[in-house]
């Protein structure tokens, strides 16, 4: 599904004379349901990972294959089509403060034409998935950072992704949020959902007993299939 070959990425930086090398020369693959922790110190290159799937960066040398498409040859309009195979989870959620947890969901479906029929529909059970319905009509301010990082999957959720990914999804919240969190994300991966989930929390990792790509300095360093968290 997801294939990464030889892949580098590097930034120039106007402030000093030597670029960064986010990623060097990095191969993986991703198989279609799978489960896989991205995991690595601040700078390892994890963010970056997900910013080539997302497109929202190309690599400066290698090929990125999604679906049998190469990333980096895709036209502009091929671009929306293939986000919208690809859901994201970020560690501040990215609410809309103004719009209640529904009007947070529906506003995705919105966004890219959904009718009316389709949101009345569609919300409702994304909430039910989440264990959010209760919480409709709550504003971002009313909710527990658990509750809005579950506001953050249902919306992820809208367009029915092949992938979810999740960049330190459980950054800011405490052990029994984080627990809470990861299940969700265990209950999507068993209904087919394909995530990638980036973190440096060993806890996370150790809970998951999943497969393991460990990058450091923008190196792959191991792949584990039951990886543990050794840094």
């Amino acid at each position: 599904m997801i294939s990464f070959r030889n892949v580098t990425k590097v930034y120039s930086n106007k402030t000093r004379e030597k670029a960064i090398v986010a990623l060097n020369n990095v191969s993986f693959e991703v198989r279609p349901a799978e489960f896989v922790s991205i995991i690595g110190r601040s700078g390892a290159g994890k963010t970056t990972v997900l910013k080539l799937i997302l497109t929202q960066e190309k690599p400066t040398y290698g090929k990125i294959f999604f679906d049998g498409e190469e990333l980096s040859r895709l036209k502009e309009s091929r671009i929306p089509l293939i986000r919208r195979k690809i859901g994201t989870v970020f560690q501040d959620y990215k609410l809309l403060p103004s719009k209640t947890t529904y009007e947070n969901v529906a506003y995705a479906l919105e966004v890219t034409g959904a009718d009316e029929a389709q949101i009345a529909r569609d919300v409702p059970q994304l909430l039910d998935i989440v264990g959010l319905a209760s919480r409709a009509e709550n504003f971002p301010e009313e909710l527990s950072a658990g509750e809005r990082q579950r506001v953050a999957i249902a919306r992820a959720l809208v367009h029915r992704p092949k992938v979810i990914l999740a960049d330190e999804p459980t950054g800011n919240l405490d052990p029994y949020n984080t627990l809470d969190i990861l299940k969700l994300f265990v209950k999507i991966h068993e209904l087919g959902t394909t995530v990638i989930l980036a973190t440096h929390d060993k806890e996370v990792v150790k809970y998951l007993g999943r497969r393991v790509i460990v990058l450091e300095e923008g190196r792959l360093i191991r792949d584990e299939e039951r990886g543990k968290f050794i840094l």
